[in-house]
């Protein structure tokens, strides 16, 4: 008896974004702007998303998502998109990103 086994390959991109919230004049202000941008990507795109950095601070935060695929090509263009619609978001300014492919 054979068996074969297929090779599968998969590729994990990340990206963190520091931002400055402009409308924040509070922590609450904050969570209100982030929460409706991370609902708003999370709605669109295919990507798990989370605020993972300067959680008390009310006017920077650092949001982190992943995107899976098996096709390095298809997690590039999603991160490129994401970057772009938080781009185009007036209430915040992308200040810092990384991204890294796994």
């Amino acid at each position: 008896m054979v068996i074969l086994y297929e090779v599968i390959s998969m590729v994990v991109g990340t990206c963190s974004l520091e931002l400055k919230i402009y409308e924040s004049n509070s922590l609450k202000e904050k969570r209100h702007v982030i929460k409706s941008i991370i609902g708003r990507l999370k709605s669109r795109f295919n990507i798990s998303i989370s605020e993972v950095g300067l959680n008390d601070s009310w006017q920077l935060s650092v949001i982190g998502f992943a995107c899976v695929s098996n096709n390095s090509a298809h997690v590039n263009e999603v991160i490129s998109k994401v970057i772009k619609f938080i781009d185009g978001d007036s209430r915040v300014e992308i200040i810092n990103y990384n991204i890294e492919l796994l």
